[in-house]
């Protein structure tokens, strides 16, 4: 019977790179690997299955990840940084959508605990403060939190910096000679909404300008808050030079509420977003943003859980990604 040795001698690698290529634990180049397996098929040397290999090593290559379904693009180019960077590690990704339900979020954790993954990546802001019962019951399973706020039970974390990137907003429209300046914040009960506000707040405070509480309306981070909310402030008097909307999806929204008001982006109010989601550049007009790194957020998190998962990390680990300013067309100067 072949052995991996053998096929190292016929395929004039060492035996460490034919167990690589075989197992997939290491990224190997094509070349070398079509020479590996050509090799192992003329010996007609036969790889344990997956199956067997998992229950020997106790890993199973498999990594669970939890998100909350949204008309968001901006989990899917997260998502896309997560399954790329499974796929360069050889990790198989088993992705649950929550839809906001917490019911199905513990369903979800459930069924993935009883395949045997071999770390869990959460981000579902319907878990935040909540107790577990499943992830208590698994205290040995390494689990990275994505983009949310505090959690009941030790994980690592890799996080936006919210607070900067509120801040970096409200300074750009200072910059551009805006005074009378608003926001359209996410839901104030999430840390995210909470820090970007904070952030903007802490801005136009160094600045000695007034912060209006009828320029300043809560949305829920999807296109119909910032509708609701642009028509909102609308009735309620004046509108501001500027807005600073919290997201680029209620920023799609304010564009839309704008233009059925009669209102003109950026001559009448400039808007800055919070994202940079992918369509954020083919909006009319093209939407000034906060950049988020969503891709690297994505790789981040596999990063982590897997140094987490090879013990390198002692200590839960924070991550904090920068935002950036990406100006487009929807600011205009004073």
């Amino acid at each position: 019977m072949a052995t991996m040795k053998d096929i190292a001698k016929l395929a004039g690698v060492s035996t460490s790179t034919v167990s690589h290529v075989i197992n997939k634990t290491r990224y190997v180049s094509e070349e070398i690997s079509e020479r590996v397996n050509n090799a192992a098929k003329e010996l007609n040397y036969y790889a344990p299955s997956a199956l067997a290999r998992s229950l020997k090593v106790k890993r199973t290559r498999t990594i669970g990840m939890l998100v909350t379904t949204s008309t968001n693009p901006f989990f899917g180019e997260v998502v896309k940084g997560v399954e790329r960077s499974c796929y360069q590690q050889n990790y198989n990704l088993i992705l649950c959508n929550t839809e906001g339900d917490n019911q199905r979020m513990k369903a979800s954790i459930d069924t993935l605990l009883q395949k045997r993954v071999d770390g869990l990546l959460l981000m579902c802001s319907t878990l935040e403060g909540e107790h577990i019962a499943g992830l208590e019951r698994s205290p040995d399973i390494p689990i990275v939190v994505m983009d949310w706020g505090p959690m009941s039970f030790e994980c690592d974390k890799i996080q936006d910096n919210s607070y900067r990137g509120g801040y970096i907003a409200a300074k750009h429209l200072i910059e551009s000679g805006h005074k009378a300046i608003g926001c359209i914040t996410g839901p104030l009960s999430k840390h995210q909404a909470e820090y970007r506000f904070n952030g903007f707040t802490q801005a136009l405070e160094e600045h000695h300008l007034p912060i209006q509480q009828n320029w300043i309306v809560e949305g829920d981070f999807e296109c119909k808050g910032g509708y609701e909310a642009l028509h909102k402030m609308y009735q309620q008097g004046p509108l501001p030079s500027a807005l600073f909307v919290s997201n680029d999806m209620m920023a799609m929204g304010v564009i839309n509420a704008a233009n059925e008001l009669g209102i003109n982006i950026p001559e009448d109010l400039s808007i800055i977003g919070y994202d940079d989601i992918h369509i954020a550049q083919y909006m009319t007009p093209s939407l000034t943003t906060i950049h988020q790194p969503k891709y690297r957020l994505g790789q981040a998190a596999v990063d982590t859980l897997l140094k987490r998962l090879e013990k390198e990390l002692t200590e839960p680990a924070v991550v904090q990604l920068e935002p950036t300013l990406v100006v487009r067309n929807s600011v205009m100067e004073k």
